[in-house]
């Protein structure tokens, strides 16, 4: 049972004291996180500082050995798996993108929109008047309706990636982890992408994984330091990047 979350809760992700060990190395360590609705936040740090671990710790793929994961103030996402915690509206993009290849833009998203059919019974299902709306309204978020029929095989990568986002944000989840969508892209696609995730954050609340500082730079958000499995500083880029602690760990490497 889903205990009813929140109308309007104070936070949409708060993690208080999580800890999660793999074979004797503490991937996260005593770390403490509070994400409030429709904020975008930026999560930065050195390679092993626990930033892959702590989404999978929200989305359910790995459970902690310690510490509350709430989300909406009230549920407790350590007793939920991969699915009911995607369908309660929280989603999640990989570095790689996903898309099907061999299926074109706007047939991608239908397939997102089609929720749990198959994929032969979605590309057959007849989709409402509203739905073909909604699909054609993502396909402009993205920047990708001069491509809505090109087989996404043929898309740049930061096209892959955007086509992605939108399959995600179809769905309509109330929170979205990307990680690291900078990744491989051009400078413009770079600058692109970080304008189209400030634009989703006006609906959603979005947490960026990333390692590229122009693009954390772009978001012009909230920045939180991991390191060792816990927040090193918080603020913005200015702030952080000006910690001292912060450039002897990873902005000085």
């Amino acid at each position: 049972m889903i205990l009813e979350a929140k109308e309007n809760p104070q936070s949409l992700l708060y993690l208080n004291g999580v800890t999660k060990t793999f074979d004797g190395f503490k991937a996260i360590n005593n770390l403490s996180l509070d994400i409030a609705p429709g904020e975008l936040r930026a999560i930065i740090g050195p390679n092993g500082a626990g930033k892959s671990t702590m989404m999978d710790i929200i989305t359910g793929k790995t459970r902690p050995d310690e510490g509350e994961v709430k989300y909406k103030d009230v549920v407790d996402l350590t007793r939920f798996d991969e699915a009911d915690i995607a369908n309660m509206g929280i989603g999640r993009k990989f570095q790689k993108p996903t898309v099907v290849e061999s299926l074109s833009v706007r047939d991608n998203l239908d397939l997102s929109l089609a929720g749990n059919r198959g994929i032969w019974q979605s590309l057959f299902f007849k989709l409402t008047g509203q739905q073909q709306q909604r699909i054609d309204e993502v396909i402009g978020i993205v920047g990708l309706t001069e491509k809505s029929g090109d087989l996404a095989a043929n898309l740049s990568h930061g096209q892959k990636q955007w086509l992605e986002i939108g399959m995600l944000i179809i769905q309509d989840p109330e929170v979205l982890l990307v990680d690291e969508p900078a990744g491989g892209m051009t400078d413009t696609e770079t600058m692109e992408t970080a304008e189209l995730l400030k634009t989703i954050s006006k609906q959603h609340s979005v947490i960026v994984v990333e390692h590229d500082m122009d693009f954390v730079r772009a978001l012009d958000c909230h920045v939180t330091v991991l390191h060792e499995g816990s927040v090193l500083a918080e603020g913005n880029l200015e702030t952080v990047s000006t910690n001292p602690k912060v450039i002897e760990v990873y902005l000085g490497r």
